[in-house]
């Protein structure tokens, strides 16, 4: 697994870090997903569960998706995987394959960094339905690191059950 990351800077301004964090992250679930193979990337943690890297590559699209396309930017789109709007959907990828899900999730990326980019600031706000409140671009962006960063320790938990590769 090589490790092409950029750490965030130790003495940037608050997007700047923000930012930077949010892409660290994003480059982990990546590096923790490099080098394996379609099926290895299918392989489910254990039972009850279907919980796979690929499965969390494609939450993390519709996560992406939701906060950054439909909540800021005001977007009125389905999920990516579910037209009902069921999260639950995207963990099931044992019909998927790195092309379908790493392509979905690089374009929903993109769709973010625009957004993100294009915002005048942090406090810029956006509708959240399912709590019925303005949320700021800036609670997203933290909720993202939070997202990725949690979601991250299942891929290391994946990874190591895959392949014995353990670390960063």
């Amino acid at each position: 697994m090589s490790d092409e990351r950029i750490g965030p800077p130790l003495l940037g301004g608050e997007r700047e870090t923000v930012r930077a964090f949010l892409d660290f992250h994003r480059a982990t679930l990546a590096m923790k997903c490099d080098g394996l193979s379609d099926e290895d990337l299918q392989a489910q943690s254990m039972p009850p569960s279907t919980l796979s890297l690929l499965g969390l590559v494609r939450h993390m699209a519709e996560v992406e998706r939701t906060w950054f396309r439909r909540v800021i930017n005001g977007e009125d789109i389905p999920l990516v995987w579910s037209d009902e709007g069921d999260y639950q959907v995207a963990y099931d990828a044992s019909a998927s394959t790195r092309s379908e899900a790493f392509g979905a999730w690089q374009r929903e990326v993109e769709h973010s960094r625009r957004i993100e980019e294009k915002a005048e600031s942090l406090d810029v706000t956006g509708y959240q339905p399912r709590w019925g409140e303005q949320v700021s671009l800036r609670l997203v962006m933290l909720h993202m690191v939070h997202e990725y960063a949690r979601h991250n320790g299942h891929a290391d938990f994946l990874r190591e059950g895959i392949d014995g590769t353990v670390g960063a």
